[in-house]
């Protein structure tokens, strides 16, 4: 079972749900998630067949005259009008089952990654709708996934599953989302998941930034959410700002390089080179794995790039593989952290994966996934994605151990990743 402190907060967001959906009459028939992508292709008018591809993109030109030049000249909005429930008939529909369904008989965690990419773009573009306008000039995409907390350890296969969720904070082009996922058991909805995406808007070419409408708060939870999306934006920042890319590590972090440098060295020879494995450790330099995906127009988003939940499937299933094949038993994901979005993967790229172990504590497993596309072409190289996972294996796992420079970094950023997903549960 994962932290029980985690799954108390998870009640909390139910008391934001009432109040957005208060006066609201009867018990309507909640969309399922087929229905929010049908909705997403509507809205910017995506075609559905791959011919027709640049047509779709050349119309939605003309829409550029629809953008608001400056943002106050957007009505501002609520976190209700942008609050979305979405059902997922696991148990109701089991024809949907066998896309979920993994050999442990669970639900495909890369799959519920797809859907709260899809569910978030939707949930922004409800947002900012603006009446009288079927088609949206917005291209709105997903920036970053600050973070992903599970309290459940299993998400069952045949039992509904429920996605609720709503805008949280806005900048001038940028949206926070806040969702939460629970799963039907015994009558009643119980939390498996919340999560925080941050989602950018742009024109309708996908190339310049755009204007959103403002968020205004109306009760002091509504203020202590938006205060926190405040709070988040500035501890992005923050950690940016300390990059073990950008500042050296602290003193605490050198000493403790300099402590993993000294127990690894071979006594019997007394030289800088000469390293030994301590017990019942791993080289990082073992503790990795790749893989490559060609991407196909199948996987395209609706803006005719390769979709980002489709990404994070493919990390996410890399990861995992990482963790099982390091820990030698089936890992259970437990966070996602900080995936940043750096650059878009075109249709027809050639995608890179590489996942590593970078820290290991008890039986907890920091994975970092490397994204990036090779150009066949130039042959160059250029990062897409950074991925940050945490798993939680069945036994205490070895200790990985860093034997150069680059690998300590790699080793101290991942404690930080940890530490911050230990920190929020």
């Amino acid at each position: 079972m994962l932290p029980t402190r985690l799954c108390i907060m998870r009640n909390l967001p139910s008391v934001l749900a009432r109040t957005l959906t208060s006066g609201t009459s009867g018990s309507p028939v909640l969309p399922d998630m087929s229905e929010v992508r049908s909705r997403l292709r509507d809205i910017v008018g995506a075609s559905t067949n791959w011919r027709d591809h640049v047509q779709a993109m050349q119309e939605r030109k003309a829409l550029h005259t629809l953008l608001a030049k400056r943002q106050e000249d957007l009505s501002p909005r609520r976190m209700k009008d942008s609050y979305l429930e979405v059902i997922l008939p696991l148990g109701s529909q089991p024809e949907i089952r066998e896309k979920y369904l993994n050999v442990h008989n669970s639900v495909r965690f890369g799959r519920i990654l797809e859907d709260l990419d899809s569910l978030g773009v939707l949930i922004c573009y409800t947002h900012t709708k603006q009446e009288m306008q079927p088609r949206s000039p917005l291209s709105i995409v997903t920036a970053l996934v600050d973070k992903i907390n599970l309290c459940k350890k299993i998400i069952y296969p045949d039992c509904d599953i429920k996605f609720t969720g709503n805008v949280s904070w806005v900048g001038k082009t940028s949206m926070e989302v806040k969702m939460h996922m629970l799963q039907l058991h015994d009558g009643d909805y119980s939390p498996v998941l919340d999560a925080t995406f941050v989602m950018v808007a742009r024109d309708p070419e996908n190339k310049r930034p755009a204007f959103v409408n403002p968020l205004v708060p109306e009760t002091p939870e509504e203020e202590e959410i938006f205060k926190q999306g405040e709070l988040n934006k500035l501890k992005r920042i923050d950690f940016s700002t300390a990059s073990l890319l950008k500042m050296a590590p602290t003193a605490e972090e050198r000493n403790i390089v300099h402590d993993i440098f000294l127990n690894t060295l071979d006594t019997r020879t007394v030289s800088f080179r000469s390293r030994k494995l301590p017990p019942n450790s791993v080289w990082m330099e073992d503790a990795k794995l790749k893989g490559l995906q060609i991407c196909h127009p199948q996987e395209r988003n609706i803006f005719n790039r390769i979709f980002g939940g489709f990404l994070m499937r493919k990390a996410f299933e890399l990861g995992w593989a990482t963790a099982c094949s390091y820990g030698g038993s089936r890992p259970f994901i437990v966070s996602v952290d900080d995936i940043m979005f750096q650059r878009p993967v075109e249709v027809g790229s050639l995608l890179l994966l590489s996942g590593q172990v970078c820290y290991t504590e008890k039986n907890y497993i920091q994975v970092r996934v490397h994204s990036e596309v090779y150009d066949a072409d130039t042959r160059e190289h250029q990062t897409t994605n950074i991925f940050h996972f945490t798993f939680m294996s069945q036994n205490e796992v070895p200790r990985v151990v860093p034997k150069t420079y680059g690998e300590s970094m790699l080793y101290l950023d991942g404690k930080r990743h940890f530490a911050a997903t230990m920190k929020e549960i």
